[in-house]
């Protein structure tokens, strides 16, 4: 892992299986409450918002576990998700 480690175990753990899926983190320093953008792999014109699908990870939530769960939320909802061939690669 080549990031920093989210300070809150809950978020550090969706945030890693968000990364094990291909999501992307950008780390964000000094824009206010965001530690950084969590962003879809694939952005397509048929994305929900029509340019990334991407979450704001807050820094401090006030309840670690419930922003985890709408980050976990967010990466399974994704309308173009990676996929993975037959020998177990994402494409």
């Amino acid at each position: 892992m080549s990031r920093d480690r989210h300070p809150k175990k809950e978020v550090e753990a969706a945030l890693q299986a968000a990364e094990d899926l291909g999501w992307t983190i950008v780390r964000r320093k000094g824009k206010g409450h965001a530690w950084g953008l969590l962003r879809c792999p694939r952005p397509t014109d048929a994305c929900r918002c029509g340019q990334y699908c991407q979450m704001s990870v807050n820094s401090t939530p006030e309840n670690p576990a419930a922003h985890a769960a709408k980050l976990i939320g967010k990466v399974r909802g994704c309308t173009n998700p990676l996929k993975e061939d037959d020998d177990g690669r994402k494409v």
